[in-house]
């Protein structure tokens, strides 16, 4: 069971404040589980010089995360199809919060990878699918483009803040071992605090409805999901722009070490790269895909071909410290383009008519599939890197971004042709 659509009516000035009460608790769920297993978005430089860990053994620590994240998505469908978001939610976040608590300690890298393996537990089992269902019934059809838009642009804005309390701490212990010590226990801290203001919070929100009892998600659900040809389109077009968005991490560490930007900088740009583009790109993908392109699904085709031209000028940038100013322009714009396509590339649910009685498993199923390039793309990246030192290896990296990019046109253009056969059905 899950927050639903059914809250009280609209008040005089015409707003549903209870809906929109649970959809900002939601954004702050949704933007403070994912600090810990992503401390590499404004603390990468950092992971390596306490921690000591290599390109490679933080893309494997990022792989295992995302392979553990992989394997229980359909289980984190099933159970937000069977139980409360009001207790799956806060229960992940307290979850994280404790083993942040631990991973401060800078454990062996061996421990570091168990715990990164249960951070993915405690978020993309627990809370991912639940969150993801819960905003789909907040709306109807015509809004899911802006509430899975506003979702992106609103965990924006709790991510920057969040992240850049973060690095303020860091910076004010000396930007060292200390200060990288803080910063996950702050981390850590947030996340308990949040999940126990959402448990107190939400108890004062209407009771949720219970499922009918045919409607429980079990084995013959999950099939049932899974033989809708148009839930694979979505899947593999999120796929697609998540291999694309995983490369986003690489910007950190090229501008570093090939432009020279001092670490503290460097971190203030990942977190604007990482967290602050995603209040700008959300909304603006949600309103583009619903009110430009009249859907999702067109919306991504163009963006994906949009993104080749940006990374050819990238290459051509001249990798000297003079071209430190265009490096950061272009690989935000970049980035700006990839948090659009983030900000709604589960609206195309509704566009191609997945049932919504199944749609925790149907999310569960599309998040196994989309996610998956978790489970390979840093060890990828990361090899690359290690295996080509300097400014070649991000090269190549970039050109495999523009090379993925165009695949995901392709099978995103087969999305939009489930969309259209949806309409056609819809209007017949």
């Amino acid at each position: 069971m899950t927050t639903t659509a059914n809250t009280p009516e609209k008040t005089a000035s015409g707003i549903n404040w209870s809906k929109w009460i649970r959809f900002a608790l939601l954004v702050m769920a949704g933007g403070t589980i994912y600090k810990l297993a992503n401390l590499k978005d404004a603390f990468y430089v950092p992971m390596q010089e306490a921690m000591g860990l290599s390109h490679t053994e933080i893309g494997t620590l990022l792989s295992v995360n995302s392979m553990v994240a992989t394997a229980l998505f359909i289980v984190g469908g099933y159970l937000a199809d069977r139980f409360s978001t009001r207790i799956l939610i806060p229960l992940g976040l307290v979850g994280t919060g404790a083993l942040g608590l631990f991973l401060s300690t800078f454990p062996g890298f061996n421990t570091l990878l168990l715990l990164f393996a249960l951070l993915a537990v405690c978020s993309d089992c627990l809370v991912w699918p639940a969150l993801l269902k819960s905003i789909r019934q907040l709306g109807g059809s015509k809004e899911q483009g802006r509430l899975f838009g506003l979702l992106e642009g609103g965990r924006g804005v709790v991510d920057t803040v969040v992240a850049f309390s973060a690095l303020g701490i860091f910076v004010l212990l000396g930007s060292g071992t200390g200060g990288f010590r803080a910063a996950i226990a702050f981390y850590a801290i947030i996340d308990v605090v949040v999940g126990v203001l959402l448990f107190l919070l939400l108890r004062s929100q209407p009771s949720e409805s219970p499922a009918p009892a045919k409607q429980k998600a079990g084995l013959a659900e999950i099939w049932r999901a899974a033989k809708l040809p148009q839930l694979w389109w979505v899947s593999f077009t999120v796929f697609m722009v998540y291999v694309v968005y995983c490369g986003l991490t690489y910007f950190i560490p090229y501008l570093t070490y090939v432009y020279g930007l001092p670490v503290a900088l460097v971190g203030a740009y990942g977190i604007i790269n990482q967290y602050g583009l995603k209040i700008l790109g959300g909304p603006i993908g949600g309103v583009l895909a619903d009110k430009v392109f009249k859907g999702a699904s067109r919306y991504l085709r163009l963006t994906f071909l949009g993104l080749i031209p940006v990374v050819a000028v990238l290459l051509l940038l001249p990798a000297d410290p003079r071209s430190q100013i265009p490096a950061m322009i272009v690989t935000l714009l970049f980035s700006l383009i990839v948090f659009t396509m983030r900000g709604v590339f589960w609206a195309p649910m509704d566009e191609v008519g997945i049932p919504e009685e199944t749609s925790g498993t149907a999310f569960g199923i599309a998040c196994l599939v989309g996610y998956a390039p978790g489970m390979f793309a840093f060890i990828v990246y990361g090899a690359i890197l290690d295996a080509n030192p300097g400014a070649g290896g991000y090269h190549i990296v970039f050109i495999v971004l523009a090379a993925l990019a165009l695949v995901g046109a392709a099978v995103s253009s087969g999305l939009v042709r489930a969309a259209r056969a949806r309409r056609a059905l819809v209007e017949v």
